[in-house]
């Protein structure tokens, strides 16, 4: 069963379509992750789903809901968290209080606010140990962690994450994944653009290849990991073969 879907959507920027009537679903439950190169359309495809870009064709469905014309605002209170590249932390203030603000749709129930916020800090200890530090003072890492605790803090049903790993040193990297699979185990389903392909389909159930704004190739996770087209373009392993030939 699914809880997102998107059906021929196209999303355009002035005259030019960015994204050319892709359809995909993710599972509920599980992690499906999305692959593509810069300017490939993944961030623009995340953000048509969560109402910052709105699909100029197609559908987008949430939960059984037609969601292609709803505001960002209330995708949100529908159970729809964005998580974006660059982490967009607010830097100016604490780790408390942006995790505060990534409870708005709680804002009338601050018992809400609090659980929510506690099981950020369960989530990420690190977070806690810093909870009145600036959030621009924190490492790459740290804001990283921030951004996904804050976008947690919504209660999603999805959530959806814009390149977590990236600039992240390797050992962060792993955290962060594990943090992912921890998030799901928890019942969120995840939508999962990532540059790190090896990772993310470890860990994703189904993934999406996108190519110039469609969709070039779908299937199970296991199934892209042995794919050769995908071997060679995204886990550089016709590279390594020729080198070691």
């Amino acid at each position: 069963m699914a809880i997102l879907e998107l059906a021929d959507v196209s999303i355009a920027y002035g005259q030019r379509d960015a994204v050319k009537g892709i359809s995909m679903q993710v599972s509920q439950g599980g992690i499906t992750t999305l692959l593509g190169g810069n300017g490939a359309g993944k961030t623009t495809t995340l953000r048509a789903v969560s109402g910052l870009r709105p699909a100029r064709a197609g559908t987008v469905t949430f939960d059984g809901r037609n969601i292609t014309r709803v505001a960002a605002h209330r995708i949100v209170e529908l159970g729809i968290a964005h998580c974006p590249e660059g982490r967009r932390v607010f830097p100016t203030l604490t780790v408390e209080e942006n995790l505060t603000l990534g409870g708005f749709v709680h804002r009338s129930r601050p018992k809400e606010v609090k659980r929510t916020r506690d099981e950020a800090f369960e989530l990420f200890p690190r977070l806690l140990e810093r909870r009145s530090q600036l959030a621009g003072t924190l490492s790459g890492g740290e804001q990283q962690m921030l951004a996904i605790g804050r976008a947690l803090m919504a209660s999603p049903k999805l959530l959806l994450l814009d390149e977590p790993s990236l600039g992240l040193a390797p050992m962060l990297v792993q955290e962060i994944f594990r943090t992912i699979q921890e998030v799901n185990n928890r019942g969120v389903s995840v939508l999962l653009v990532e540059q790190n392909a090896r990772q993310a389909l470890r860990i994703a159930d189904n993934a999406y290849v996108i190519e110039t704004g469609r969709i070039r190739i779908s299937g199970t996770a296991a199934e892209l990991q042995g794919n050769e087209e995908v071997r060679a373009a995204y886990l550089g392993q016709a590279k390594q073969a020729a080198a070691a030939s």
